[in-house]
């Protein structure tokens, strides 16, 4: 299987290259050339495989013959024994059609451990086999820049990165960053927001004085991020859809997990319709309205990881909307960037309402949704996967519908108390972050001045 760039100057990559670069060299991002159904067959294979089965399965198609069988294989089990549920990914009834989707039993409790956790390893054993050392950087709005963090803590080849925007994330998020006392590990809170951390990892991939620190990205920019994520909605509509086609309704910032599942679903999998919901940071809701693609300045709510104007994966869907013309889509992106909006009509806008829709909810609605499933299924939901837990009540979807939950309520203890009047009981393997002592360094978002300071470290 062979990759090209969404803006169409780079082709021929294979899945181990993307791996460890990350960006495309023209700003891009890396996608399949082409991005074939499974035959019936082929997804009888998948049918009565655990959760370690289907990621091997999954991964071995979309790594082809870049990376060894063994690598993977050992990659993935390395992985997943950090895990705290037998089942990796298990479901929970919440009423007769609608399930929830826990993503939140990894080592940071959040449903980036999924990914990162496999891409870790893969990326650590890669590049002992080709002798090499990177300098793993991620942007976050909380949750990644953990998982990253923890994926990468104490390895031999990789340095890591991560930088978070100063006080927009819970106190919880930030000091799984901060805290691991690992030398390889370094934070920086950027006074900005999660876009302008966003910018400023893009901008360092692209700068040619960077080249020394070997730069590879763990961001949902990294093809391999989504291919980890499309595990779990492969395992999920497998586990559910008795009843047909699954649906999901998916908290999202970035727009990579709604992707994974699109992958799933062109795949060929049993997944149904898809919703992405948010909060007041609605950029998303409002293009599905209106075709306009508009940043607007980003408001701080209860969901802190959804607080993004630049969806960054929303890229690899336009390109699959408009035929893979990486010319539009580079047009697009620039206007985007000259000018903070954009606007598309016609087919390609039709394309993405036929296999996305959309919802925002607000902070009393999301509060108001946390109550109500604590009070019918006591069940505790975090202020993320409420939004989707609100936007699936009012979705009419048919058959059985999948919230999926993507962190573990305890990492929002403000949000949760506003809406419960407690937090959350915090589980034994987060408590000790608590207490802690940090380490991060606060920063203006000066690319150059960061490029040189990571230089002479």
């Amino acid at each position: 299987m062979k990759y090209v760039s969404t803006r169409g100057t780079a082709r021929g990559d294979d899945f181990a290259s993307v791996l460890l670069s990350g960006l495309a060299p023209d700003g891009g991002l890396f996608i399949p050339e082409r991005l074939e159904p499974f035959t019936p067959d082929e997804l009888a294979a998948y049918r009565d495989l655990d959760y370690a089965g289907v990621a091997k399965r999954i991964l071995t198609h979309f790594a082809g013959d870049s990376l060894p069988t063994a690598l993977i294989d050992g990659a993935v089990d390395s992985a997943l024994s950090r895990f705290h549920h037998a089942a990796i990914a298990p479901h929970l009834q919440l009423d007769e059609n609608t399930w929830l989707l826990e993503l939140y039993h990894g080592p940071t409790f959040a449903f980036k451990d999924y990914a990162l956790q496999i891409v870790g390893e893969l990326i650590d054993r890669q590049l002992a086999a080709e002798g090499r050392r990177a300098t793993i950087i991620c942007a976050t709005s909380g949750d990644t820049g953990a998982a990253a963090a923890a994926a990468f803590a104490g390895r031999e080849n990789v340095d890591v990165v991560v930088l978070h925007p100063l006080g927009r994330v819970s106190d919880v998020q930030r000091r799984q960053m901060t805290t691991l006392p690992d030398a390889n590990v370094r934070n920086f809170a950027v006074r900005g927001d999660f876009d302008t951390c966003q910018a400023m990892v893009k901008t360092l991939f692209l700068d040619p004085k960077s080249a020394p620190l070997n730069f590879t990205a763990v961001n949902s920019i990294n093809w391999a991020r989504i291919i980890c994520q499309t595990v779990y909605y492969v395992w999920s509509s497998l586990k559910l859809n008795s009843a047909g086609p699954v649906n999901y309704v998916i908290p999202t910032g970035n727009f990579g997990n709604i992707l994974a599942a699109d992958i799933a679903r062109i795949l060929c999998f049993p997944v149904g319709q898809l919703m992405l919901s948010s909060n007041e940071n609605d950029v998303l809701p409002r293009f599905f309205d209106s075709g306009a693609m508009e940043c607007r300045d980003t408001v701080e709510t209860l969901s802190p990881s959804m607080d993004i104007q630049l969806s960054s994966n929303f890229e690899r869907a336009l390109w699959m909307a408009l035929d893979q013309d990486a010319a539009a889509v580079s047009a697009l992106q620039a206007k985007l960037a000259e000018s903070g909006q954009y606007h598309l009509m016609d087919a390609g806008l039709t394309k993405l309402r036929k296999r996305f829709s959309a919802l925002a909810c607000q902070r009393d609605q999301a509060l108001s949704e946390m109550r109500r499933v604590q009070a019918v299924s006591g069940q505790v939901l975090c202020p993320h996967t409420a939004t989707a837990s609100f936007a699936a009540q009012q979705t009419g979807f048919e058959g059985t519908t999948v919230v999926v939950g993507t962190a573990h309520p305890a990492k929002f203890t403000q949000a949760v108390e506003q809406a419960l009047g407690q937090p959350a009981a915090m589980p034994a393997l987060l408590a000790p972050v608590l207490n802690a002592p940090e380490r991060f360094e606060t920063i203006d978002a000066d690319t150059d001045a960061l490029r040189d300071h990571l230089l002479d470290l």
